[in-house]
């Protein structure tokens, strides 16, 4: 997964034929500038540049180029589906028009993504040019790949251990330096995640990395990641149903994303520190698997009282963003499939932001949008903060109401997080339920491309313009 190539895109545009990029409203130029043959040809099968429309140019010696209609589309998931609608052997090359080269390159490498790793055969994707300048949306395809590809493995092939594994090579293979807790020292730094971890056979693990740009000093803003690493979910005690186990494999999601946005991050060179921590475990039933209503002691010194254990993600998030406050970051970013709250208000395509830093929060929306990487904000609403009162410990992990569950996540969490560390909380689904263009069925990188938006271009805009604004309820 680490060293995955991007395999649909050539160096060279020797050979390739062209793709001509059309919109509505310039069609009646370009068909202008085609031979009458092609231009009579495209009229005739009735062809309106509608978004992912295609036809194939006709020539004396077979096809000679291709025509994709994008209509209004600004996005990069409009090329999403030219890699297999293209001959399977064949090479091409977008020519110039209307939309953002670099953007489509992206688009098209999305769309080109298979999960193929358990499979035999199948059709593959036909080749593009990208020219090299298009580096960074090759860097961004293929953290997407990877962070596809980890969500997409099984359970049985990726567990504990094996994400762990993989984060730390991911760390050596940028420089940067790692350490993993297990057995006793992750007992004793990480309580919470060790209880949950106790109902399986498999091991938990935490790995934490720490990298700098090759222009960073001691001084350099420094961005810290946490990322909910459950492999898989039984729910524990509270057990799932059939059905909603199903997915459970992608429970691991946030700590996928985490690291697809580091790997960016760190390709990128940015002028800045990177701190990151994954939390690495399986929420399994068992005699040693934690209760409802046991207490447990968080790295914190708070006390939580278990009042469901399929809420554990939560339980896996507290440990890692008390230690990472204490490097007090100048941006605290958490990522998490953590609630099917979220998913019901908000569907399965529009991650749920929390932050205690209006300025960073609305940076990240505009640059979600700009990007095509969106997240809608919700409220850390103080109001339900009682909601996770508990009688016999400080807080229950729970609330004590059927109602705004994603919210009341979200102060659980912020009770860990401190008081003048900017912070941001994505409560994603890390899935798609049915393929679509640049997006097929299966694991998906949400609101990665937009945390690194963020930490290109607005971070140190963000901390200039708005500083002093953390908020606590």
């Amino acid at each position: 997964m680490l060293d995955q190539i991007i395999d649909c895109i050539v160096e060279s545009a020797d050979g390739t034929r062209p793709v001509h990029i059309v919109r509505p409203d310039g069609l009646a130029g370009f068909l202008d500038t085609l031979p009458p043959a092609q231009s009579g040809f495209l009229r005739d099968t009735t062809f309106a540049a509608k978004a992912g429309e295609l036809r194939f140019l006709p020539g004396p010696d077979g096809v000679t180029g291709a025509v994709l209609g994008i209509g209004t589309d600004r996005s990069p998931f409009v090329f999403g589906d030219l890699p297999m609608q293209l001959p399977e052997t064949s090479a091409w090359r977008l020519e110039p028009g209307d939309y953002d080269h670099a953007a489509a390159t992206l688009g098209y490498c999305l769309g080109a993504y298979r999960y193929t790793r358990f499979r035999s055969g199948g059709r593959k994707a036909a080749s593009l040019f990208a020219p090299s300048e298009h580096k960074a949306s090759l860097s961004q395809a293929s953290a997407h790949w990877m962070v596809r590809d980890l969500i997409n493995t099984p359970a049985n092939i990726l567990g504990p251990v094996e994400l762990a594994d993989f984060a730390v090579s991911l760390a050596d293979r940028y420089g940067a330096v790692s350490e993993v807790f297990a057995d006793a020292g992750l007992e004793e730094a990480y309580p919470t995640i060790a209880a949950v971890g106790r109902g399986s056979v498999r091991p938990p693990r935490v790995v934490i990395f720490h990298w700098r740009g090759g222009s960073a000093t001691d001084a350099s803003p420094l961005l810290s990641l946490c990322g909910k690493g459950v492999c898989f979910d039984t729910g524990g005690y509270d057990l799932k149903p059939s059905a909603g186990m199903l997915r459970m494999k992608k429970d691991m999601g946030g700590a996928a994303t985490v690291l697809g946005l580091a790997r960016i991050v760190m390709e990128a060179d940015l002028p800045i520190r990177l701190a990151v921590r994954v939390g690495c475990v399986e929420n399994s039933v068992s005699g040693t698997a934690m209760r409802p209503s046991d207490v447990l002691r968080t790295r914190s010194g708070l006390t939580v009282e278990i009042g469901n254990t399929d809420a554990e993600g939560r339980l896996v998030l507290c440990d890692l963003l008390d230690e990472a406050s204490e490097e007090v970051p100048s941006l605290l970013v958490d990522c998490a499939t953590l609630t099917g709250a979220a998913r019901v208000a908000l569907g399965p395509d529009l991650p749920a932001l929390f932050s205690n830093d209006d300025g960073m929060a609305d940076a990240l929306l505009k640059l979600g949008n700009v990007v095509h990487d969106p997240l809608w904000r919700l409220p850390l609403w103080a109001g339900y903060d009682d909601w996770l009162k508990s009688p016999i410990a400080d807080m229950n992990n729970v609330s004590s109401k059927p109602l705004a569950g994603s919210i009341v996540a979200a102060l659980y969490l912020q009770r860990f997080v401190g008081r003048s560390v900017p912070w941001m909380h994505i409560d994603l689904y890390a899935w798609n339920d049915q393929s679509r263009p640049g997006r097929p069925e299966g694991g998906e990188a949400m609101a990665m491309r937009a945390l690194f938006a963020l930490a290109k271009e607005g971070f140190l805009s963000s901390m200039e313009t708005f500083a002093g604004n953390v908020t606590q309820s």
